[in-house]
């Protein structure tokens, strides 16, 4: 295929879908997507400084990343999103290495989800919980949302909804309930010009998280052909949600650092232990604090479905084009839904599971070590979906655009510097860390990304081989 026909090829898409999500369920898809609290102690967890990475990273990245998006997303409105504008950029093959690492990061990562899900319920109703009945919840919920991706959109994507109304409400409590805390008993942690500062060190290992936070605009693209009017309703959406997630992030993060001393911020139960600072463990607080926890598990749950709505759906186009490995492709006969791409998931996140639970110490050890291995793989991504879109841009430049990013071609190449910029830093803080750099950590981080990407290069192998042949 030469370079000057691929911007025209089609990603592989399919009659039969239902056109389904209206501009407030991708609104709301986006704000479940990206809003993600079982993050939020990992970022607060770098301190009142937080706040000023929140802010930096929200002007450099977050909006020039949420511009690109809206840019592609508007202009090519393909089923498998990020895996479909890869592929019309440079091909079939970057095509299915995208589609690979963006399905795996999330079978890699919904462990972590679930087992943080595993945490909080444990120390909400069972504190002497141990780790391998935590794994078993973990395993238990990754079928739910097995079962969820199955079923038809229209039901399924109510879940995310209800998730997304769930996540500002448990966001504004923090928020405004820290500082009515800190009207009444001071902040736990001094809010100055000071202690706003950026500083280097041992919190680059939080800073990551921050980007990793803000990532999900590409997401609901996964679904362009069951959206009703995709070029009108993805800026939109990208707008309005982005406004919402800064705005609850940033409340979020104050709430947590007014009320929680640093040392005691906890990756796992760092939101409960804030809502009982705020809320109290008696009576009606406590209470509050038992409905707003479950709030948080149910937003857990939400997550994961919306990320592997996403997810499985670019993975089941890739198949489909010959890109990815065929067993990914086919679709429930009734709902058409990525079904089979949705139980491999489901498998592949139960193997990850048990096999983490060996190797960890205690379930916030496995956290983080599966949280920052899936980050990478994830980010990877990235690289490609922006370079995607200069090369969009420059062999597709006649292509109408319902959104362009302003600036012309200047305003795109500085834009998207300022994102890949962003995603590099990310990769290499998640695995080394100035004055703690641990060789064992970043080796295994490291050596599992490779032989993550050397599995997709064999399956893809394989698939286009396949395709070849029929």
């Amino acid at each position: 295929m030469s370079q000057e026909n691929v911007a025209a090829a089609p990603a592989g898409s399919r009659k039969g879908f239902k056109r389904v999500l209206k501009g407030l369920d991708m609104t709301l898809f986006t704000v479940c997507a990206i809003l993600v609290i079982d993050q939020l102690a990992a970022s607060a967890s770098i301190g009142v400084q937080s706040i000023f990475w929140w802010i930096f990273t929200l002007i450099f990245f977050f909006i020039p990343y949420g511009l690109i998006t809206a840019e592609l997303g508007s202009t090519y409105p393909d089923q498998g999103g990020i895996y479909a504008w890869v592929q019309r950029a440079f091909g079939g093959r970057w095509g299915g290495r995208t589609a690979w690492l963006w399905w795996i990061n999330v079978a890699l990562w919904q462990p972590s989800v679930y087992l943080i899900f595993a945490g909080i319920f444990s120390q909400l109703f069972m504190p002497d919980l141990g780790l391998w009945p935590q794994i078993a919840i973990a395993i238990g919920l990754t079928w739910v949302t097995v079962y969820v991706n199955v079923i038809t959109l229209d039901v399924g994507k109510w879940v995310p909804n209800i998730g997304a109304i769930f996540k500002a409400v448990i966001m504004g409590v923090i928020g405004f309930g820290g500082f009515f805390y800190a009207f009444n008993h001071g902040v736990a942690n001094p809010i100055t010009l000071e202690t706003l500062s950026p500083s280097w060190g041992v919190s680059l290992a939080f800073l990551p998280v921050i980007v990793y936070n803000f990532m999900g605009f590409e997401l609901m693209s996964g679904a362009s052909e069951e959206m009703t009017d995709p070029a009108k309703d993805v800026p939109k959406a990208i707008v309005v949600s982005g406004l919402l997630i800064a705005a609850f992030y940033l409340l979020g993060t104050v709430g947590i650092l007014i009320a929680l001393p640093l040392e005691e911020v906890s990756l796992i139960e760092g939101i409960i232990d804030t809502l009982y600072q705020l809320l109290g463990t008696e009576g009606l607080g406590g209470a509050a604090v038992m409905l707003l926890g479950i709030m948080a598990l149910y937003t857990f749950l939400a997550n994961m479905v919306t990320w592997t709505m996403g997810a499985n759906r670019s993975a089941a186009e890739a198949a489909h084009a010959g890109d990815l490995n065929p067993a990914f492709a086919k679709l429930h006969p009734a709902h058409k839904t990525p079904a089979n791409a949705a139980i491999i998931t489901g498998v592949v996140t139960t193997v990850v599971i048990v096999v983490y639970g060996f190797m960890a110490a205690d379930a916030e050890d496995l956290f983080w070590t599966l949280f920052a291995f899936s980050s990478v793989v994830f980010l990877l991504c990235y690289l490609f979906m922006f370079a995607a879109f200069l090369r969009l841009r420059k062999i597709d430049a006649d292509r109408p655009r319902p959104y362009r990013v302003p600036g012309g071609t200047v305003g795109a190449w500085v834009l998207t510097l300022l994102c890949l910029s962003f995603i590099v830093q990310a990769i290499v803080f998640f695995i080394y860390v100035p004055g703690e750099f641990d060789m064992t950590y970043a080796g295994s981080i490291v050596g599992g990304v490779i032989v993550t990407v050397l599995v997709g290069e064999w399956l893809i192998s394989r698939s286009r081989a396949g395709a070849a042949r029929t």
